[in-house]
């Protein structure tokens, strides 16, 4: 059996294909991005820093209210996609972990996770399309992980 997290029983994906739909019509709004963000993160990034964005204190870094984040919003996806080892400092706590890389999720998926971070829990705002996800998945960032 394999885990897939955003479909635990209970879990809707109907957010993610209404996403999915409006993306290839053309007319794909921050909404929906922010709904199917939502359900992908909840099965994807929350095990690790939480359903409200809070982290684990020394562990995983938080993304509500982060000033990492705020700081530089374009690495949300660069982030995802590749990563990230080595110490870094969000909201004044050093953090020195690695997250692997979530290469596996498509340029879509990447943009609408990244569009939900940015706008919640205190978060700058904004919004990561999907061509911003496909250009953070060609860049390879210098603190990169390489994995577990």
């Amino acid at each position: 059996e394999v885990y897939l997290g955003d479909q635990v029983a209970g879990t809707s994906r109907a957010p993610v294909a209404a996403a999915a739909a409006s993306a290839k019509a053309g007319n794909l709004t921050k909404d929906e991005q922010i709904a199917a963000g939502k359900v992908l993160f909840a099965g994807t990034c929350s095990t690790c820093h939480g359903a409200d964005g809070a982290g684990m204190s020394g562990v995983f870094p938080p993304l509500a209210a982060s000033d990492y984040i705020k700081a530089s919003p374009k690495r949300v996806p660069e982030i995802i996609l590749h990563g990230l080892q080595g110490p870094v400092k969000v909201n004044g706590k050093d953090y020195n972990s690695i997250m692997p890389p979530m290469a596996q999720l498509t340029d879509d998926e990447v943009a609408n996770i990244s569009t939900y971070v940015l706008n919640s829990w205190g978060n700058p705002g904004g919004q990561i399309s999907k061509a911003d996800a496909a250009a953070a998945r060609k860049a390879k960032p210098a603190n990169a992980s390489e994995g577990h």
